[in-house]
């Protein structure tokens, strides 16, 4: 059965405490505010959640605490992507998946493979998860774009691919994936600011980092655009675009974790190499929120 994927998705943080351990009560607030915000689902490991940064052991224990909080309450998805094909196979295979919904599997990076290269490396995933899957193609980070033919492609060929996130911010391309896709594959805007326009040309949801700054506002807002309410949609739309701006001005997920911090949820630490957005973006989102 496919995971049901419509909606607003959050793409979480991985709270830290001061000397950079994971702040599991932090993690557990957040789980928390968002659920009782309206979401529609939660992601765990993505870049939002500074996986590239967190060691195999950490990362089986964020996924394990998050399950038992999440206790089923909503879908939850685990990010397990990479650019070695073969040990993300071998993770996949050595993987326990009870509690989880679905993996969010990332294109290649920094290998910058050829189209039929991403597409021998997701046949690989596919026919190793059991469960079902969802691409990311993002090429601001990837350095390669999955074309909308690949993508479709793989939709087409494998039953548990069951969805996109698509972070490419090519309209067109966009486009012609929710024009031809197969019945039942999701599209889903890895683009906060998109996110509207999207869902009214088709697109089921977002996964989303916007959602954890305002979880009520913004998974209203694409509930609203789901059923084509335009102007309550557009009148919750308009007034996060700066917000929007303003959180990935000092890249992500500083400026997010920054607003969790002014909203009591959790605190602002990053690991290196990221660091802490200014005292002047600070400030402004601190005034935004307020």
């Amino acid at each position: 059965m496919k995971t049901e994927l419509r909606g607003t998705g959050v793409a979480m943080v991985t709270p830290f405490n001061e000397d950079r351990s994971i702040d599991y009560k932090g993690l557990s607030s957040l789980i928390e505010y968002l659920i009782d915000g309206g979401v529609e689902f939660l992601v765990s490991m993505g870049t939002t959640g500074e996986s590239a940064v967190l060691s195999s052991t950490e990362k089986d224990e964020i996924v394990a605490f998050s399950k038992e909080k999440i206790n089923g309450r909503v879908p939850f998805v685990v990010g397990i992507g990479g650019n070695n094909t073969a040990a993300i196979v071998e993770q996949i295979k050595t993987t326990d998946f009870t509690g989880v919904d679905a993996i969010l599997s990332v294109s290649p990076a920094y290998n910058k493979p050829t189209q039929e290269g991403i597409y021998q490396h997701f046949k690989a995933v596919a026919e190793a998860c059991p469960i079902d899957i969802i691409l990311y193609n993002v090429p601001g980070r990837t350095s390669s774009n999955m074309s909308a033919e690949l993508t479709l492609r793989l939709a087409i060929d494998f039953d548990n691919i069951v969805a996109v996130k698509e972070a490419s911010g090519d309209m067109d391309q966009i486009m012609q994936i929710l024009r031809d896709r197969p019945k039942d594959f999701k599209v889903l805007s890895g683009d906060d600011a998109l996110t509207l326009p999207m869902v009214l040309m088709g697109a089921e949801g977002v996964i989303s980092v916007q959602a954890m700054v305002k979880p009520k506002e913004f998974s209203e807002m694409v509930r609203q655009g789901l059923v084509g309410n335009l102007e309550t949609a557009r009148a919750l739309h308009y007034p996060q675009l700066e917000i929007i701006d303003q959180i990935f001005s000092e890249g992500n997920p500083a400026g997010v974790k920054a607003c969790l911090k002014i909203k009591g949820v959790c605190e602002e630490y990053v690991r290196l190499p990221l660091v802490a957005i200014s005292r002047e973006r600070y400030n402004k989102l601190e005034n935004l929120l307020k």
